[in-house]
C-alpha cells in the first residue's frame, strides 16, 4: 500500500489485505537501515489473523520517499500521520531497535492513539559506539560489516536460518547495502541522542511487552532492565541464545511473544 504521508509516498505492507475499518490495526516499525521486510513472518500471520497490519518503510528507507526522520521524537510523532493517512483511528505499535524507541514515545505522546505496544531489542539509554557513527557518517562500508557483526549471536553467524540455504547475516548486509547514502548514520544518531525513554515509560498507559535477546550486544538486555522496571506492569521475554536480530535469528519465537501479548 502506498500513503501520502506529510507529502511524502510511503510504503506499508499489509499482508496482501486491504484494511478492514472493523478490524483491529498493528503497525510495525523497523529499526536502523531497514525496512518493512524484517518483519516478514510476523507482519503476514497477523494480516491472516484478525488484524489489519501497516508494516511500514519510514521516510528515507526502503519504497518510501522522503528524508530519513533525525529524531526517535520526530519518528513518534510522525506514528499519527500514518494512522491518519490510512484512516486508522489508533492500533497497536509493534517496533524494533530504533522503532522500539519511536514505539514507545509515540505510546507516551499520542496515548489515545496507540492500544499496545510491543518494544523488541529496545535500551535506555541507546547509545552508539563512537566509531561506527564516525563510519556511518562517512558511508563507509564498515559501518554495515560492524552492524552485522554485533547484531548476530555466535551461532547464527555461521549459519541456522530456519530457512534452509537462506544465509542470515548476507541477507542483512544485502538490505544495509541498499539503504541511500546518509540514512544509517542519521538512524543512529537518532538513538544515540534520545533521551527520554524512562520518562515516556513511566507515562505509558497502555499494555507493554519487553522482547530481548540474551546474546544481544547492540541492546544488551541489562539495558533495557530500568527501562523495563519503569514500564508499569510490563510482560518481559528474553530469548536465549539470540541476539540483536531477533526476528531473523528467532522469528518463531518473536511471533510466538507477539500473538500471547496481542
Amino acid at each position: 500500500m502506498l500513503l501520502d504521508v506529510a507529502g511524502a509516498e510511503v510504503y506499508a505492507y499489509t499482508g496482501t489485505r486491504p484494511l478492514d475499518a472493523a478490524l483491529p490495526t498493528i503497525v510495525f516499525v523497523h529499526g536502523a537501515a531497514a525496512d518493512h521486510s524484517v518483519w516478514a513472518l510476523q507482519s503476514r500471520y497477523f494480516a491472516h489473523h484478525g488484524w489489519n497490519v501497516l508494516a511500514v518503510d519510514l521516510p528515507g528507507h526502503g519504497r518510501s520517499g522522503g528524508a530519513p526522520l533525525a529524531s526517535v521524537a520526530a519518528i513518534a510523532d510522525w506514528i499519527p500521520a500514518l494512522l491518519d493517512a490510512a484512516k486508522v483511528g489508533n492500533a497497536a505499535l509493534v517496533g524494533h531497535s530504533l522503532g522500539s524507541l519511536a514505539a514507545l514515545e509515540c505510546a507516551a505522546r499520542h496515548s489515545a492513539r496507540v492500544t499496545e505496544v510491543a518494544l523488541v531489542g529496545p535500551a535506555a539509554p541507546m547509545t552508539v559506539a563512537e566509531p561506527l557513527l564516525d563510519a556511518a557518517k562517512r558511508n563507509d562500508h564498515v559501518a554495515f560489516e560492524l552492524i552485522n557483526g554485533w547484531s548476530y549471536s555466535p551461532g547464527k553467524q555461521l549459519g541456522g536460518n530456519t530457512v534452509p540455504g537462506v544465509w542470515l547475516t548476507g541477507n542483512a548486509m544485502r538490505l544495509m547495502e541498499r539503504t541511500k547514502p546518509g540514512v544509517l548514520h542519521v538512524d543512529l544518531l537518532a538513538c544515540h541522542e534520545y533521551a527520554s525513554a524512562l520518562d515516556s515509560a513511566a507515562r505509558l498507559r497502555c499494555p507493554a511487552l519487553v522482547v530481548t535477546g540474551a546474546r544481544d550486544i547492540m541492546a544488551p538486555p541489562k539495558n533495557a532492565k530500568a527501562l523495563t522496571a519503569a514500564l508499569p506492569g510490563a510482560r518481559v521475554v528474553t530469548l536465549p541464545e539470540c541476539g540483536h536480530a531477533l526476528m531473523a535469528e528467532q522469528p518463531d519465537a518473536v511471533l510466538d511473544a507477539l500473538r500471547a501479548f496481542l
